[in-house]
This record gives structure tokens, sequence and C-alpha cells, in this order.
């Protein structure tokens, strides 16, 4: 390709060094530039990986004002996920975005508009996606053997996993499990399904592992209200969702997931290390024969079920996205939904009842 896309990351922290190495694969795209809150940060950031001629930043709008480059990672904790992407929006680049897309309703809206004005887009980053037995699921249940499903368990997460850093810390995470890998699994389950629209969410949020010092050895700096959380999400089409999260839990496993259909049930086997950020475990079809016995049949899959390549794939579906100026390949018009389950669940834990989500 004569013209190589020119990208710069904001936020250098852990994830943008996923992003970096991604990149760093593809021989049509060249870092340019980095951007970090923290002095010298990005200019140690481009330094390993030997970018001595990318330029290091200490604002996003900085960053932005570059007419030279066509499209960003926004790498940045959770509440500063919305500034970043709009601002690069409104100055004409593509965005690649962590996940979760920000953390409010109207943070979302706000991209969008920004998204819908700019004529750029912006995609958010679930990699799980490109996993072999993701996508199976997704193919299955388009295909339309398990006939109207009705009901979903979906879930996923660590035994005893908190991570530590900016995840813990409410400022800048506002939530904890659900935002960092419990987003995983309600896109799991909403892209499977189609991503209908939520209506209302009953749920609550736990910390019984983060804030005890005994389970837990930074838990005077845990801060955000969940280390588990649970939920029941109602959506259109007579759906409904009953939803896990976990960071920390005595239990090896949220269990897998299960969709029950009228005519056929598909339970997705929790994942090694139960965890929605990679691989699905196996498929297995539950259908009546001709004689209404049920029977249990595995499904087969083509394709590496792991982890491997996953983040790479995803960065290289926004790379081609960028040379075509769109689509997204995950679009914030399905994301908006996983974000309004988010703000729900935080909303119903505060009140102790059921909510509704508006959009």
């Amino acid at each position: 390709m004569a013209k190589k896309l020119r990208i710069g990351i904001i936020g250098t922290g852990g994830i943008a060094h996923a992003h970096a190495n991604a990149y760093k694969n593809f021989k049509d795209v060249e870092i340019v530039a980095a951007a970090d809150i923290i002095p010298g940060k990005a200019r140690a950031f481009l330094d390993e990986y030997d970018l001595k001629d990318a330029d290091a930043y200490e604002t996003h709008e900085e960053l932005c004002a570059r007419t030279d480059i066509d499209a960003v990672s926004v790498c940045t904790y959770n509440s500063q996920h919305a500034a970043p992407t709009i601002c690069a929006l409104k100055s004409g680049k593509h965005v690649m975005l962590e996940k979760p897309m920000c953390v409010t309703v109207e943070e979302a809206k706000a991209i969008r508009k920004a998204e819908e004005e700019s004529g750029k887009f912006v995609s958010v980053g679930f990699q799980p996606r490109y996993g072999a037995n993701v996508m199976k699921v997704k193919e299955v249940i388009d295909s339309g053997v398990l006939g109207h499903i009705y009901y979903v368990v979906v879930g996923g997460g660590r035994v005893k996993g908190i991570p530590g850093r900016t995840f813990i810390d409410k400022e800048k995470a506002v939530v904890g499990a659900v935002g960092d890998i419990g987003c995983y699994g309600l896109d799991f389950a909403m892209n499977s399904l189609g991503y209908p629209k939520p209506l209302t969410v009953s749920a609550k949020q736990f910390a019984h592992f983060g804030k005890n010092p005994k389970k837990y050895s930074q838990a005077d700096k845990f801060t955000v209200d969940d280390d588990f959380a649970v939920a029941m999400i109602r959506c259109e089409g007579d759906i409904v969702i009953d939803y896990r999260a976990s960071w920390a839990m005595n239990m090896d496993t949220t269990g897998d997931s299960l969709f029950f259909g009228t005519e056929a049930g598909l339970k997705v086997k929790a994942p090694v290390g139960c965890c929605w950020d990679g691989a699905a475990g196996d498929l297995i079809l539950y259908k009546d024969d001709e004689e209404g016995k049920q029977v249990a049949t595995q499904i087969e899959i083509d394709g590496d079920n792991v982890k491997t390549n996953m983040f790479e794939q995803k960065i290289r579906a926004f790379v081609d996205a960028c040379y075509t100026n769109g689509p997204a390949p995950i679009p914030t018009s399905q994301i908006i939904y996983n974000q309004a389950i988010i703000e729900g669940i935080i909303r119903s834990n505060a009140c102790g009842h059921e909510v509704e989500i508006e959009l």
C-alpha cells in the first residue's frame, strides 16, 4: 500500500501495549504519536517500541490537532474514554475505543453524535467476537435452529483475579468487574442475539473480597462497588438475560452460558478460567429427535478456539475499516445498549430495585 495508516495512541498504560504490539505487526500501519497525562510516560512508551521519530504529548488535544494522523486508539481509563474519543472524531480521525465504551449513556450518546457529525467511525474493543466458538454461536442462532430464544444465562469472570491500579479506583474506573470483564459477557449474549434493545435491569453489586484486607492486599485502595455482580435484564422480543460477572468468588465458575429456545437449546461450556475476555468453551445443541427424545450433539468448530490473535484480529479489522472509511467492525449503534445495561446495573444497585432503561 502506497500510504501507511498513521496511528496515534491516547493513554499509554497496560492495554496500550496490546494495541502497539498489534499495530507493529502490520506493514501498512505506522504509529506516529502517543499521548499520556503523566509527564514522560508517552515518550517512554514510544521508546520502548523503538519509535524514535514518533511524537509524544501530554494531552489528547495536542495529538488530535495533528492533521497527518488518520486514526487513534483510545486506551485511557474508563472515565476518560469519552473526551478523547469525541475530540478525535471532531478532528477527523477514526477511533479504536477500548471497552467499556464509556461510563454513562449520556456520554455514549455524545460519542454517537460526534461520530455522525464527523463522518468518521468508532469501533469498540470486544476481541472475543473473533473467537471461533463465539462466531459459531452467532452462526447457530442466526440459522434459526433454536427457534425463538426467550431466556439466556451468561456469565464469566475470575475465581481470584482482582486487578489493581486504575481498575479498582472508582474515580477512574467508575465500575469494577462489570466494566472490566463483565462487559464481554454482555456483548457475547447481546451480539449473539442481534443486540435486542434492553428495557429494564434489576441488579446487585457485591464487594466482599476487594474491600476485605484478608482477601485482597490492596483493599485500602479498592473504591469501586463490585468484585461480583448479578443482573436480570429484560429486552425487547420477550427475552430475559440472567447475567453474572466476577473478579473473585468462592466457586470455580459462574457457570456455562445457556440459550433457551422454543425449538432447541444451546449450551456454551465455560471457557478455561471462566473468563469471557478469551475463548468460549465447547458448544452443545439440545434438540428433540423425530420421536420427541432430547438429543445432545456437540457442534464441530472450524478454527482455533484459543485467545491467540483475537486481539490482533480486532485491531486488523479496525485498520481495514479505516482504509475503506467504515463501517465500524463493532459499531457504537450496538454497544450503546451494552453501556445502557452497565449504567442500569449501577442505578439498580444504588436504589435497590429494578430500573427502566431509556434510550
